[in-house]
């Protein structure tokens, strides 16, 4: 007795024939997802509350034993920073969508992908969250439902970390573990040093140089800062930022008085990576230099790090010590440069799916 075959020829390669009564099947998708940090649904104190909650209990991003994390977690942190973080949000939030930054370049992201990759008629692209909403697991499911046997995640992260790229890969992975047909997956590695990154990076700051009626002095990349003991442990986010300030250094002609490596967003106690970039933004003004820009080639999106952070927090301090004109060049974001990259490692990545 011969079995009856699926009538979609990609179905029927991927499954083979199917008894008598089968319900009807999606398969032969291929599902690409981009995958980025996080953002709350709000500013209000429960949705910081919330997203702080998922981000600050990850141990990837905390290693402190949870014995005597969640303490001070419960019982500090999260009585008092929802209210902080969420001033902060306020102040950048997309009004019109009622989102975040964050969550409006990366959709946009994925929407100009698809249109790129509409070459590809199998491929099917998303986006998610690692922390917050659309979460990673729905996502999946979401992808694997409409028929995507294979998916390629892509963690919106240049350099390498176990605190973002690692994390990302674990939570997907964590849905797998849940999906009784799990597809197959593939992960986009760190692209620090890619040359068409390399490139964007450098057209980006060539563009948005051209737009200011002043020429900065130094510039200066400033990257997400960790702890230096996850250094220390192995982590290679250190090595990776280093090597892209450098190639990018290279590209520009400039020498290392113009461009400059720092490191922002620490918290707590411990050393981070050093040099901290408030501490050299207010040590050049001090110095007596008049005119700096600043961009941070580890973020693929503007958020709250990079446009309050560095946009209003960074200005204020080397203004109030003494500098005059100071310039946040934005993240690559959705730009013709930025979506470069992006095509670029996913069709490279696709390569013997597609």
């Amino acid at each position: 007795m011969t079995l009856p075959t699926p009538a979609d020829p990609k179905v029927a390669k991927a499954l083979g024939p199917l008894p008598a009564g089968h319900p009807p099947v999606k398969a032969g998708k291929i599902g690409v997802m981009l995958v980025n940090l996080g953002t709350p649904d709000g500013t209000d104190f429960k949705p910081m509350w919330r997203y702080l909650r998922e981000f600050l209990s990850d141990p990837r991003v905390i290693e402190l034993n949870r014995a005597i994390w969640y303490p001070i977690l419960y019982g500090l942190v999260l009585t008092t920073r929802p209210k902080k973080s969420g001033a902060n949000y306020a102040r950048i939030w997309n009004r019109e969508k009622n989102e975040s930054p964050l969550r409006t370049y990366t959709r946009a992201q994925a929407e100009k992908l698809a249109e790129a990759l509409r070459d590809l008629p199998d491929v099917v692209v998303d986006w998610a969250m690692r922390y917050g909403n659309p979460s990673t697991a729905s996502i999946a499911q979401r992808l694997a439902d409409q028929g995507c046997d294979r998916i390629l995640s892509f963690p919106l992260y240049p350099q390498y970390s176990a605190t973002t790229t690692a994390t990302a890969n674990d939570q997907l992975f964590r849905a797998l573990m849940k999906m009784r047909r799990a597809p197959a997956v593939r992960s986009v590695p760190p692209y620090y040093d890619e040359p068409v990154y390399i490139e964007a990076l450098a057209r980006s700051i060539e563009r948005h140089l051209a737009t200011l009626d002043f020429e900065p002095e130094v510039v200066i990349t400033s990257y997400h800062g960790i702890p230096k003991p996850y250094f220390e442990k192995g982590d290679p986010y250190h090595c990776h930022c280093q090597k892209t300030t450098r190639l990018l250094r290279e590209r520009l002609g400039w020498d290392d008085r113009k461009l400059i490596i720092t490191f922002q967003s620490r918290f707590g106690a411990q050393e981070w990576l050093q040099p901290y970039t408030d501490k050299t933004v207010e040590k050049l003004a001090q110095d007596g230099v008049k005119s700096i820009a600043v961009v941070n080639p580890g973020f693929s999106v503007d958020c709250i790090e990079t446009l309050d952070e560095i946009g209003r927090e960074a200005a204020e301090t080397f203004h109030h010590a003494g500098g005059k004109n100071f310039a946040h060049i934005p993240c690559l974001n959705d730009s013709a440069e930025g979506m470069a990259v992006i095509e670029a490692m996913v069709r490279r990545e696709l390569s013997g799916w597609v």
